[in-house]
């Protein structure tokens, strides 16, 4: 139950922050991008404030505990590669951005801000987030596949 309670004020957190930054808003965001027209660069300052504040909030954590507080370990990434996985993933998300003017993070708080083409773009969100998982395992299981020698060999 800690768990589960200290997720959800952290998610209240970001999701007011969201809110109050007007990041939910997806012509804010869209603003931002139009850089020869009504250009906000709001967008860069609430990055740039959420930076900083990642930064000193990675550098106390992990100074200070050697374990999370409700898990065994911290769960970080081994990988360091720049494969063409993580580019084009990076490469969609930024495109999808935007387009709708929303990100995964800003678009749950847009839900209580009654932005109509914010339930659009989550069910468009989730759709590409289980064919993604759809194509890894079955693209996986064809490599296993072919990686099987064969009985008659």
């Amino acid at each position: 139950m800690p768990k589960l309670l200290s997720a959800f004020i952290i998610g209240a957190i970001f999701g007011l922050g969201i809110a109050l930054s007007g990041m939910a808003n997806p012509a804010k965001v869209l603003n931002f991008f139009d850089i020869a027209g009504t250009w906000d660069p709001s967008l860069a300052f609430v990055m740039g404030g959420a930076l900083v504040t990642t930064a000193i909030g990675y550098r106390l954590v992990f100074g200070a505990r050697q374990r999370p507080l409700f898990e065994k370990s911290f769960g970080l990434p081994t990988s360091r590669a720049i494969d063409l996985p993580l580019v084009g993933g990076s490469a969609l998300f930024g495109v999808g951005w935007g387009i709708a003017g929303f990100c995964p993070g800003g678009a749950v708080p847009a839900l209580g801000l009654g932005h109509p083409e914010t339930p659009v773009f989550l069910a468009a969100m989730i759709a590409g987030i289980a064919l993604a998982r759809w194509i890894k395992v079955r693209g996986s299981s064809v490599v296993a596949a072919q990686q099987t020698p064969s009985r008659g060999a």
